[in-house]
């Protein structure tokens, strides 16, 4: 008999099941068109997704209304997919998880900058246009916690574990320098007589670094699988931010830089302000035994709700302040908020147009991109108080973590770009 922790919901094997069909769907019309068999599928599919992105990397083409809704409802059912194997692999489902996975919506924003910046040669570009460059973060994602997962479950001891660990991380960071810094030097930016290599050189030299210096630190209490994504990701953030410092040096006449303390900063000081404000409500309740919106283990939210007593009187008074401490909620609304801000000095300062088809229509509505930076931080206050009234059965930690990512990757990545952009002036 399966373990209930391992059990599937319905809701999940429903979501596998669809993202297995869209899978085939995908491969079937993709091989139909290399085959060169007429074919509705194959038309639809690089008429609507393909074409799109592959043109944007030359001619940043825009979205449209059959792709923007599929990738948003695909998004949605990766992440509850995902939940249930995590759970499956034993993965920690603390808030330490997202702050592992952090670096990768980082990571994600600086590869589109650089190739906005026409940085990477041809062969690289079209994978760091969105909807490809998530997919390909995710890669990275997956291959590091695959390596990760299989050193922490070796018969290895703890400190023998952290050394492989990090001895991994600057193989696939080693990787990325590689592949990356290879694609730039083909793209011939590097050949101008005003560019400068040096920053390129000491990023790389940083990068490869990294997971020795962290060997002495306990990287937020870090699991070995955590840690392994973590520096991965870091130094993987470090390898794009190379080029991006090297144009900005060789071209300075182009770089604006009050944009970027705006736009990082006003978000980072409310995620100051979230937890600081609840934190002492988040540690009350840690001393009971609960944390916010999480139930004790084997409770349905049914049996929550019909539950009277003292302590979850002691839960619901404390909750709607305990939920700030936590990264899951502050990072998700100060995402929003940087794609605010970001979106509105954009387009009401420096002339940018917005290419996403439903918040080019909330500004069209408001008559100002600032009426977008109000959307967005009514769009964290919803997400705040969904997280503070939710209750998430203890077996679906996972898919609060992952819900969590996804509102942060689709607010604070484009948010990230488009602040990159306007300081780089490209």
């Amino acid at each position: 008999m399966a373990n209930p922790l391992e059990e599937m919901y319905d809701y999940e094997r429903w979501a596998t099941n669809i993202i297995i069909l869209v899978t085939g769907l995908v491969i079937a019309g993709i091989s139909l068109e290399f085959l060169e068999i007429e074919n509705p599928l194959s038309n639809f599919l690089y008429d609507y997704y393909i074409d799109p992105v592959l043109q944007e990397s030359s001619s940043d083409a825009g979205y449209n209304i059959p792709n923007t809704l599929t990738y948003a409802l695909l998004l949605a059912l990766f992440a509850v997919s995902l939940a249930a194997w995590l759970r499956y692999l034993g993965i920690d489902s603390s808030d330490a998880t997202l702050l592992a996975l952090t670096p990768y919506v980082f990571w994600a924003a600086l590869g589109e900058v650089v190739e906005d910046a026409s940085m990477f040669d041809a062969s690289l570009e079209s994978y760091f246009v969105s909807p490809a460059v998530h997919f390909q973060t995710a890669a990275w994602v997956v291959f590091a916690g695959a390596l990760g997962y299989r050193i922490a479950h070796s018969n290895l001891d703890e400190k023998e574990m952290r050394s492989k660990a990090e001895s991994t991380a600057t193989i696939l960071i080693m990787a990325q320098v590689v592949i990356y810094y290879t694609s730039v030097e083909a793209s011939g930016v590097t050949s101008s007589s005003d560019f400068s290599n040096l920053p390129m050189l000491i990023c790389f030299i940083a990068a490869l670094l990294l997971p020795s210096i962290a060997s002495n630190h306990s990287l937020f209490d870090f699991t070995v699988v955590q840690r392994t994504v973590f520096l991965v990701g870091l130094g993987g953030c470090i390898t794009l931010t190379g080029p991006l410092i090297a144009h900005g040096i060789s071209f300075s006449d182009n770089v604006v830089i009050w944009p970027l303390l705006v736009v990082l900063g006003l978000p980072a000081l409310l995620v100051y302000w979230m937890h600081t404000n609840g934190l002492p409500a988040a540690n009350q309740l840690s001393e009971s035994g609960h944390i916010a919106g999480i139930l004790p283990p084997g409770m349905t939210e049914k049996e929550y709700e019909d539950w009277e007593s003292e302590e979850k009187d002691l839960i619901e008074s404390l909750r709607l302040k305990a939920v700030m401490a936590s990264p899951v909620v502050s990072l998700a609304v100060a995402g929003q908020f940087l794609d605010g801000i970001a979106t509105a000095i954009g387009i009401s300062e420096f002339g940018y147009t917005e290419k996403h088809v439903f918040s080019a229509k909330i500004i069209e509505f408001f008559g100002s991109a600032y009426g977008f930076t109000v959307t967005k931080l009514m769009l964290g206050g919803f997400i705040w108080y969904f997280f503070a009234i939710a209750n998430f059965e203890h077996r679906q930690q996972h898919l609060r973590l992952l819900i969590s990512m996804v509102i942060l990757t689709v607010g604070m990545a484009p948010g990230l770009r488009n602040v990159g952009r306007l300081a780089l002036g490209v």
